[in-house]
C-alpha cells in the first residue's frame, strides 16, 4: 500500500529530469583531516606537572588519568618539556629504587616537537613515526591548546575510513 501522500503520475505530468542523490563530490570529504578535528572531539584539556614535582607525583597522575605522558609547564603555563612513560621506565632501569623521589626536570624531554591545529594528520603521524614518540603537544597562537597521541590520530583516521566506506556503499546502492 502506498503512503497517503503519494500520488501516481498522470498522463499530463511532465517526465521528471534525471535526479542524483549521490555523487563523488557530495560523498567524499572536501577537507584534509587536521589536528583541530581531533581537538574538537577530544577537547583541549591539558594535563601537566611542574619541573619541581616528583616523579612519584607524575606517576600518580599518569595512573589516575589513564594517560601515557604529561606536559611539563612553568609557572606561566608555558611548555618546557614532556614526561612520558618511556622516560620514567628508562630512569627506573638506570636508578632502581631511587627514581620516584627524583624531580620531573631530571627526566623530562626538553626538546619537544609540537604541532599546530591546522597541521594535517598525515604530517603529524609522519613526525611521530620519524621521531619515535607517541605524544605531541598542540600549540595555538603561542599557547598550549591540548595534546594528541598517536592513538588519537589512528582513531580519527579509522572514523574517516568508516565514513568513506559508508559513502562509497551509498554511491553503489544509489
Amino acid at each position: 500500500m502506498a503512503p497517503s501522500s503519494y500520488q501516481q503520475p498522470s498522463r499530463g505530468d511532465k517526465k521528471p529530469g534525471k535526479t542524483v542523490s549521490q555523487s563523488v563530490d557530495t560523498n567524499m570529504p572536501s577537507e584534509t583531516s587536521t589536528v583541530a578535528k581531533i581537538l574538537e572531539r577530544k577537547g583541549k584539556v591539558v594535563i601537566s606537572v611542574r619541573p619541581g614535582d616528583t616523579v612519584a607525583t607524575a606517576v600518580g597522575i599518569l595512573r589516575e588519568k589513564h594517560i601515557g605522558a604529561l606536559l611539563v609547564v612553568d609557572e606561566a603555563g608555558a611548555l618546557i618539556g614532556i614526561l612520558s612513560e618511556r622516560d620514567i621506565v628508562r630512569k627506573l632501569a638506570e636508578t632502581p629504587g631511587q627514581t620516584l623521589p627524583q624531580l620531573v626536570e631530571g627526566l623530562m624531554t626538553r626538546d619537544v616537537v609540537t604541532c599546530d591545529p591546522a597541521d594535517t594528520l598525515d604530517s603529524v603521524l609522519k613526525g611521530m613515526n620519524d621521531g619515535r614518540f607517541r605524544h605531541m603537544p598542540v600549540i595555538e597562537a603561542g599557547k598550549l591548546a591540548g595534546m594528541i597521541s598517536i592513538g588519537d590520530v589512528v582513531n580519527q583516521r579509522l572514523l574517516e575510513l568508516e565514513y568513506e566506506s559508508l559513502q562509497m556503499k551509498q554511491m553503489i546502492v544509489g
